[in-house]
């Protein structure tokens, strides 16, 4: 009798360890892209992205956290834009302008957005590793906000589109693998639980606007997707617009952390280790002797070449023509030189030729204003 309470009690004990073990295992995130394989050989091509970003997207380079110069009164400027002269200069830009009244560009985005959003429709993403797998999210999520930014552009403060009552990364924007998502289901779910919450995932996800990781010329690949990771990381960390020194006892850093403080459970702290990973110079000193992180550094200004602030004089409209010298004589050139056959050439040749259009209409608009 007693050997058989036993077997009965170990018996219970071990289905009530199962349970617990399996709640334990229990997962938000949707169950196709729960498994992955370590050993797989797909890959996805992002050729076209590629061809849109290495046309499209200006690389800034790091900060050397200066602060922009006061701008002057000076002649044919005819409205002031207020803007953060310690951050207006950061940040890679993305010529938003080519798709100003121009319903060809805007397809090809979206042509592009959607290749990206069904690449997996014939293999599941659960048959790629987990590097693949992040590259594709992070993909996905930036073609995604470029697409939908141009659909408002030249929108200028992106703060409400982003986070306002009507968000657009709480729409469920994507369906992937017969599952609806939005940008923040790729974030705080896919992300966030099939990658420990490792914050640096969060540098490979662009927003459109000055305050957030850099948008890169090049899409993310398996293969470098750590390295091109850091990378942002470090070019975001040590900029005015991811920290800067307030005073002794308290350290500043962008409220773009404030809003993923998912992947920070003990803000303060955690997020002093991963700035510390990365952070250099007189920050990571003032850093280490700082009480307080305070999450006040704000730029909602969309990230592009200057055409949102057009009516702009001074050394700010200096700048957006240097990047736009950098568009003409630079990427865009070669990619109407490069174009070949397939659909990757017809996407270079259509962007090419926006482009140039673009930059006609902008050179116009410059003579013009020189008359003035």
């Amino acid at each position: 009798m007693k050997a058989n309470l036993l077997t009965a009690a170990v018996a219970v004990c071990g289905a009530l360890l199962f349970c617990n073990s399996s709640l334990a295992a229990a997962s938000d995130v949707p169950e196709p892209f729960q498994g992955s394989d370590e050993d797989s050989k797909y890959a996805i091509s992002y050729q076209n992205m590629n061809v849109l970003l290495d046309a499209l997207v200006i690389d800034i380079g790091r900060s050397d956290r200066s602060k922009a110069p006061r701008e002057a009164q000076t002649t044919g400027t005819r409205l002031k834009v207020k803007v953060n002269r310690w951050t207006v200069n950061e940040g890679n830009r993305f010529y938003y302008e080519a798709f100003v009244d121009n319903d060809n560009a805007k397809l090809q985005l979206e042509e592009i957005k959607n290749g990206i959003e069904n690449a997996t429709s014939q293999v599941g993403l659960a048959r790629f590793s987990r590097d693949e797998q992040l590259a594709y999210w992070l993909n996905l999520y930036n073609v995604t906000v470029l697409n939908e930014i141009v659909k408002v552009y030249p929108l200028r403060n992106l703060e409400k589109f982003l986070y306002g009552r009507d968000s657009i990364l709480a729409k469920k924007l994507l369906v992937v693998e017969g599952v609806p998502l939005s940008l923040n289901d790729i974030k705080f779910t896919i992300l966030k639980e099939n990658y420990d919450s490792n914050p640096l995932v969060l540098y490979g996800l662009h927003e459109g606007i000055i305050g957030s990781p850099n948008i890169r010329k090049t899409a993310y690949t398996g293969k470098t997707v750590y390295d091109a990771l850091t990378e942002n990381a470090v070019v975001f960390i040590n900029a005015n617009r991811g920290t800067a020194v307030k005073n002794a006892k308290k350290f500043r850093v962008s409220s773009f952390y404030e809003r993923n403080e998912a992947f920070f459970p003990n803000f303060d702290a955690d997020l002093t280790a991963h700035l510390s990973e990365y952070l250099e110079g007189d920050e990571l000193a003032a850093l280490g002797t700082a009480n307080t992180l305070t999450a006040d550094i704000n730029d909602w200004t969309v990230t592009d070449l200057g055409g949102s602030r057009r009516e702009m004089g001074g050394s700010l409209a200096n700048n957006s023509a240097a990047m736009m010298g950098s568009v003409r004589g630079g990427s865009s050139s070669n990619l109407g030189m490069s174009a070949s056959s397939g659909a990757g050439g017809s996407v270079q040749s259509a962007l090419a030729k926006q482009v140039q259009e673009k930059n006609k209409e902008a050179e116009a608009d410059s003579e013009s204003d020189d008359e003035e």
